[in-house]
């Protein structure tokens, strides 16, 4: 979900810190490998889709693949997501060695945590099975199965550490290519599985799914070994307790509690998506990790620039600077999300069919996955935004208030999920769950943008709005036009394609006359950086020109 940095020379040593990257040419040259880790992580969905689909054993192996993540969230994974490169940060400022002896205490300790946290998952398999999912009786979905295939699912928790781990001693250090490039290996070996689960016997078709797919988290974290190598880091066991584990811990105990409370959710919507009709819970997962495409291509690529340069910042005191980046991640987030979103609510149901459309016998369920699609895309912007929220409070050491914001945010979502089996029918809950846990992420980007102000005292909330503002009206008209030419051409050429051909049809000209009229909107209302981008063509341009001429 990240990518190199442009200044990234993988022959120098880790240690070295440089110069700040440009964040809009890190970021750029980031979402590059982003785009392929999400294309690929995405056909691999579909393809599971296409193999599984919208069934009972979708929904079971969609739960028993979320365990790995869960109990490592739980166990380990917070302390490592959200201080990590803080520390690291830190430690490579302060430290004579360059925080190398820091380092290698962190992996040590962390290594050990993970093997137990891996182990107490394992053996709690039928446990977390239970938890997530009901006792069967009330349930569409099948636990037993969940169980079988999390025993196998569930190893995955110390690769996803380690993984961590090497993830972020490269990105303190401003590489990030490997670690964007990993996931690929993951999604490519995911897809030799579904192929492999289409031709092995029935009776091995379980245990090809359930240790295929640990095998590709495998190869995930390992491809990042060599990264490390060349940067000049050599691994060496060290044991020992440095006081900053201290505070490391203290941050990470509010880390773990922000976990916790996001759990909470979690099973709340497990629960409720598994007791609703046949394939729910496989529709709501598949729709947000849709959705999560253009955030991991373009958001998630944009805050591992950010990251580095924020903690930074906090580090020396320069709250002036950390409120700016907070402004500039938001603007660029609004500017690249927010036409998707429009276009995704728009046309949901044309990108469900068209993605997960394959097969005639998947019809129904993949325009179910467009229509929970296209009522949750508001969400995006707002999920992005709470996202760079969340870690310009870790760049300030301050996993408090970043938990108390959490609290929030799932102390909405729950109500509105607890609401949906009541007052919607059994058809419709996913869509509700959709909605709700986009609202949530409503809530929580206002009060985190209020409880920064306070922080940092000023934060350009006015700039932010006012881009938002204008891009989102350009993204109105430009979708909206392009759904009148398509409502035009359904009367016409489209009217004799299959449904699967016109939905990508119908996405066609939607990305076409939508984005060429959203972007030139975005121009004349004079969003900043569109014109940025224009004004560089065109000084491209001018500098071309006048090189002719001379040469001529």
């Amino acid at each position: 979900m990240i990518g190199p940095a442009p200044d990234d020379n993988p022959t120098e040593r880790l240690t070295v810190i440089g110069p700040e990257p440009s964040i809009g040419r890190a970021s750029s040259v980031m979402a590059v490998a982003s785009l392929v880790s999400r294309i690929t992580g995405f056909l691999r969905q579909v393809a599971l889709f296409t193999a599984l689909g919208a069934t009972i054993l979708n929904d079971a192996y969609t739960v028993a693949n979320t365990l790995p993540n869960i109990v490592y969230e739980l166990l380990l994974g917070g302390a490592l997501s959200s201080v990590m490169i803080p520390l690291l940060v830190r430690a490579q400022k302060e430290d004579p060695d360059g925080g190398e002896a820091y380092t290698h205490k962190l992996i040590t300790l962390a290594a050990v945590a993970l093997l137990l946290a891996t182990a107490i998952g394992v053996a709690a398999a039928p446990l977390l099975t239970q938890l997530y999912m009901g006792a069967g009786a009330t349930s569409t979905a099948d636990p037993e199965l969940a169980t079988t295939l999390a025993y196998m699912l569930l190893p995955q928790i110390f690769f996803y550490g380690l993984g961590a781990i090497l993830g972020a001693i490269l990105n303190s250090k401003g590489a990030f290519g490997a670690f964007a490039w990993a996931p690929v290996f993951n999604n490519v070996v995911v897809l030799g599985v579904v192929a492999a689960y289409l031709v092995v016997p029935d009776d091995a078709q379980l245990l090809v799914l359930g240790v295929g797919t640990t095998i590709g988290i495998v190869a995930q974290t390992l491809v990042l070994l060599p990264a490390l190598g060349r940067g000049g880091f050599r691994y060496r066991p060290q044991w020992g307790w440095d006081q900053r584990l201290t505070q490391a811990s203290g941050l990470a105990g509010w880390a773990l509690l922000y976990v916790l409370i996001g759990q909470a959710g979690l099973i709340v919507t497990t629960r409720i998506a598994t007791s609703a009709d046949g394939g729910a819970y496989a529709i709501y997962s598949n729709a947000w990790l849709l959705l999560q495409v253009p955030y991991g291509v373009l958001g998630v690529s944009l805050l591992t620039a950010l990251m580095p340069r924020m903690s930074r910042a906090a580090a020396d005191g320069r709250t002036d600077d950390l409120a700016a980046d907070l402004g500039l991640g938001s603007k660029l987030a609004s500017v690249l999300l927010v036409p998707i979103s429009v276009l995704l609510t728009v046309f949901g149901t044309a990108v469900g069919v068209a993605l997960f459309g394959i097969r005639s016998g998947n019809l129904e369920g993949a325009n179910d996955l467009g229509a929970v699609l296209a009522i949750s895309a508001f969400g995006l912007l707002p999920f992005a935004i709470t996202m760079l929220q969340l870690r310009v409070f870790y760049a300030l050491t301050d996993s408090r208030t970043a938990t108390l914001v959490q609290l929030f945010t799932v102390g909405v979502k729950i109500p509105l999920m607890l609401a949906c089996p009541i007052l919607l029918p059994p058809e419709n809950v996913v869509l509700g769950l959709a909605a709700a846990n986009s609202a949530s992420f409503v809530a929580g980007a206002v009060l985190g943008q209020i409880l920064l102000r306070r922080k940092l005292g000023q934060v350009p909330t006015g700039a932010v709005l006012s881009t938002t503002a204008r891009t989102l009206l350009a993204s109105l008209i430009g979708v909206l036009l392009a759904a009148g030419v398509v409502a035009l051409l359904d009367a016409g050429p489209f009217a004799a394609l299959t449904p699967l051909a016109r939905a990508w049809s119908v996405l066609g000209v939607a990305v076409f006359v939508g984005g060429l009229i959203t972007v030139l909107g975005m121009w004349l209302l004079r969003v900043r950086e569109v014109t940025s981008i224009t004004q560089r063509l065109e000084r491209l341009v001018d500098r071309r020109n006048a090189r002719r001429r001379t040469s001529a």
